[in-house]
């Protein structure tokens, strides 16, 4: 059951890998390895983690270890201090992925966003080049890659979203580079082999980060948002994490495809649920608009279930976590973008 309230570190810790009894039960059957590379951003540390705890209720031997370039020193410390094992590689450098110990199972979290406008040819580096690094070195593993919403056009409303065999539209660099990730990760599936899923992720949010915090941080400090994109997906961090960990036993060659994210939601209406929680108005600027970047999740929902974690329960922790001046990355995910500029 969710909790009522997160106040401190360690209980939003405990709410982001605390696993379900559908991960312990899967882990119990699994047996080697499980490598996450990439896993020193947002989701890496905690779906580390998550992945240990199902782990240790399951009484499985399954060995986990997270790789990163680890450019942030304190990820690798919170790992280690929760007994996860940690080998600081830069996937760019094949001397590096050389090295990697073998795997029975990958998650792989690599890849870049932000920055892409100053620099887009490492953002394309990161997102192409480090995964056919993986495919190359991995091969013979079974590999759940993340991809991004992005990849789709903006849809209109009564779509329900973009579904996994819709067309594929570059809007601006970022789109353009990871949709070329997908085509690797694909041609290594299809050509090579490779056993392989790709989860297009809409929104992980968490307390610290992500679009509730962006919208409920306006709210607060009485900033006008903005409503041209005035419609999302959005899917708690650590649904998102157990989806991607449960995805495991289903790849295949060619790959499978599965968009992740929660339902359809309406911008305004959650700052107005902000605005209720913190005894504030919202501000709000421009018109909303006859589509947005919305993923439709039925095919990973009838093949998991739906998340269990209401998003109205998320806005009430981050609203609470506000107003308790709770840490936060600082890093907006300018969900408002409309031309794929990050």
């Amino acid at each position: 059951m969710p909790h009522d309230v997160i106040l401190t570190e360690a209980e939003r810790e405990t709410a982001l890998t605390t696993p379900s009894d559908a991960l312990i039960r899967q882990m119990k059957g699994m047996a080697g390895t499980l490598m996450i590379v990439g896993a020193g951003g947002k989701m890496g540390p905690t779906l580390a983690v998550l992945a240990a705890r199902a782990v240790a209720a399951s009484g499985s031997k399954l060995k986990i270890i997270a790789v990163s370039r680890f450019s942030d020193p304190a990820q690798k410390e919170w790992l280690q201090a929760r007994n996860i094992s940690t080998i600081s590689a830069d996937l760019l450098d094949d001397g590096d992925v050389k090295e990697l110990p073998d795997a029975d199972f990958v998650v792989s979290l690599a890849g870049k966003k932000f920055g892409t406008s100053v620099d887009p040819s490492e953002t394309w580096a990161v997102n192409c080049l480090a995964s056919a690094s993986v495919c190359k070195r991995f091969r013979e593993s079974s590999i759940v890659a993340l991809s991004t919403g992005n990849v789709y056009p903006v849809a209109p409303l009564n779509s329900g979203g973009s579904n996994e065999d819709d067309a594929l539209i570059a809007t601006g660099e970022y789109s353009a580079a990871a949709i070329g990730r997908e085509r690797v990760l694909q041609y290594f599936a299809t050509h090579q082999g490779v056993k392989i899923a790709i989860v297009r992720l809409n929104y992980a949010v968490d307390m610290v980060y992500g679009v509730l915090m962006d919208i409920g941080r306006k709210v607060m400090e009485g900033e006008p948002i903005d409503l041209q994109m005035g419609y999302l997906n959005c899917i708690w961090q650590g649904d998102a994490n157990e989806a991607v960990l449960r995805l495991l036993p289903h790849v295949q060659s060619p790959a499978n495809v599965y968009n992740l994210s929660g339902p359809l939601l309406s911008v305004k209406k959650i700052a107005l649920e902000f605005g209720d929680h913190l005894k504030i108005a919202p501000q709000f600027s421009g018109v909303e608009k006859n589509g947005a970047l919305l993923t439709n999740s039925s095919k990973l929902n009838r093949l998991l279930g739906e998340p269990t974690t209401p998003i109205s329960t998320v806005i009430k922790w981050t609203a609470q976590w506000l107003k308790n001046n709770g840490r936060s990355l600082g890093k907006p995910t300018k969900f408002e973008v409309s031309d794929g500029k990050y």
